[in-house]
């Protein structure tokens, strides 16, 4: 039996822009404390800013495939996991291993607990890092609505993160400095342009695939610009705690609105105001906090020893930030950088059990439907967290080499989800919805940009003699 058919429906009037900021800060939130905090300030601590250039161009990717994941959920109401299976079955497969091989390696969390335990004097941190991994699963399973839960732990960490990280870049930047990141930005480093050479390209690669999101997890914003109720999303319903939650029913195929001129002209305004809220937020806060961050990390600890090992700059940062203006100052930085990688890994694991819980139930439709989803979203989530308790039981807990290993697979997934977003909107979507050649061409761009990178690496690590 196929998947419903697209009924038609109502397309909403577009509210006032302050009421549709929200989905964006998860968004940006899930790249905050990876590629942000942890990868590119890696690479610019030890190869300087020449290849920053790399971060803001990874966002503006991210932007763009964003908003063609947005497009399709604004028009129809539905994931564009859906969209996909209406045309190939099968493809649900692909979901499923391509997010649970990448994501189930919780480096995120094992990062989040060697900082924190730095601070609290722990030098074995894998005990720690198990008690982060639970203590998210109860956030998860006791807010009430799960999309407000996600939303709004991520604005205070945003709230205190971004103006921390500028005011301290401010004051421990020198002109030099900032000169550098300028030529950064268009590739120019000390004695190389673009790469410098001795970069390993799976750190690189693994750094461009998390300037924002990274992997799978973009495809995750159609679900929350549904539950915001973004376009023909009002109608689709939200998942709520089994625990403290009131139901909802939640649907997991969309509806359509009729193509006249009045619905054209109401798309537009909403494709308009969708565009202005996440350039906002996720390029223009998330590309600052990025360079900011790069920055930060080269100011500080450029060319120190012991920067190569995990995630030691990040310490060594803290370290030089408390010498430079005070130890508790140093102390705060670290707790900060902390607190948002966990809030990223808990949205992580938002983003993933709700790409494994519906691609699950696609696969089994119509045996499991939309009753299933709220309990096979709780029953996901703790499973990826005990694989995670597992995981950092097996000795797995060095930080840098998790996010590199999962950072790499991402970037894969990728190059094959944007390819398949651009070919789904040109294919499912009246003309008059679909997107411009210019926005055609930065996903072609993009995808040929990931495609590439990850295909020398696989000649590199398999074929290469």
């Amino acid at each position: 039996m196929s998947l419903k058919p697209l009924k038609i429906n109502i397309l909403p009037q577009v509210p006032p822009l302050k009421k549709l900021i929200g989905p964006s800060f998860i968004l940006l939130g899930l790249g905050l404390g990876s590629g942000e905090i942890i990868l590119w300030p890696y690479l610019t601590s030890n190869f300087g800013m020449g290849i920053i250039w790399g971060a803001l161009l990874g966002i503006t990717f991210q932007f763009f495939m964003n908003m063609e994941i947005e497009r399709y959920a604004l028009v129809y109401g539905e994931s564009v996991f859906v969209g996909l299976a209406r045309k190939f079955r099968w493809i649900t497969f692909w979901f499923l291993i391509s997010t649970f091989v990448p994501f189930v390696w919780p480096g995120i969390a094992a990062s989040s607990a060697v900082l924190f335990g730095t601070v609290l004097g722990i030098e074995n941190t894998r005990n720690l890092s198990i008690i982060f991994l639970i203590i998210m699963g109860l956030i998860l399973s006791l807010g009430p609505i799960l999309y407000k839960t996600v939303e709004s732990f991520q604005k205070i960490l945003i709230s205190i993160g971004v103006p921390t990280i500028f005011i301290l870049s401010l004051i421990l930047a020198k002109s030099t400095d900032w000169a550098d990141l300028a030529r950064g930005v268009v590739g120019i480093g000390d004695g190389y342009l673009f790469l410098p050479e001795g970069i390993a390209i799976a750190s690189f690669l693994a750094a461009f695939a998390y300037s924002g999101a990274g992997g799978n997890l973009n495809l995750a914003q159609a679900f929350y610009i549904r539950e915001k109720g973004y376009g023909m999303g009002k109608y689709a319903g939200r998942i709520t705690s089994l625990i403290t939650g009131k139901k909802e029913k939640v649907s997991l195929t969309g509806t359509k609105f009729e193509l006249n001129q009045r619905n054209i002209e109401s798309f537009r305004k909403w494709w308009r105001n969708i565009n202005i809220e996440h350039f906002t937020i996720f390029l223009l806060i998330g590309g600052i906090s990025i360079l900011l961050l790069g920055l930060l990390s080269y100011s500080t600890v450029f060319g120190m020893e012991g920067n190569i090992q995990g995630i030691n700059f990040v310490i060594s940062e803290g370290r030089v930030i408390g010498d430079l203006i005070s130890p508790a100052v140093g102390t705060f930085f670290l707790l900060v950088a902390s607190l948002a990688l966990f809030g990223t890994q808990l949205t992580v694991y938002d983003a993933t059990s709700r790409i494994l819980t519906e691609n699950t139930v696609i696969s089994a439709y119509p045996k499991l439907n939309e009753r299933h989803i709220q309990k096979i979203y709780y029953l996901v989530l703790w499973l990826q967290i005990i694989g995670g308790v597992v995981i950092f039981l097996g000795g797995f807990t060095e930080p840098l080499q998790l996010l590199v290993l999962a950072a790499v697979l991402n970037a894969f997934a990728m190059f094959i989800h944007i390819g398949l977003t651009l070919w789904l909107n040109l294919t499912s979507l009246a003309k008059p919805l679909r997107p411009s050649y210019f926005r055609i061409a930065m996903m072609i761009f993009a995808f040929l940009f990931y495609g590439g990178f990850s295909f020398y690496l696989i000649y590199e690590r398999f074929f290469k003699v």
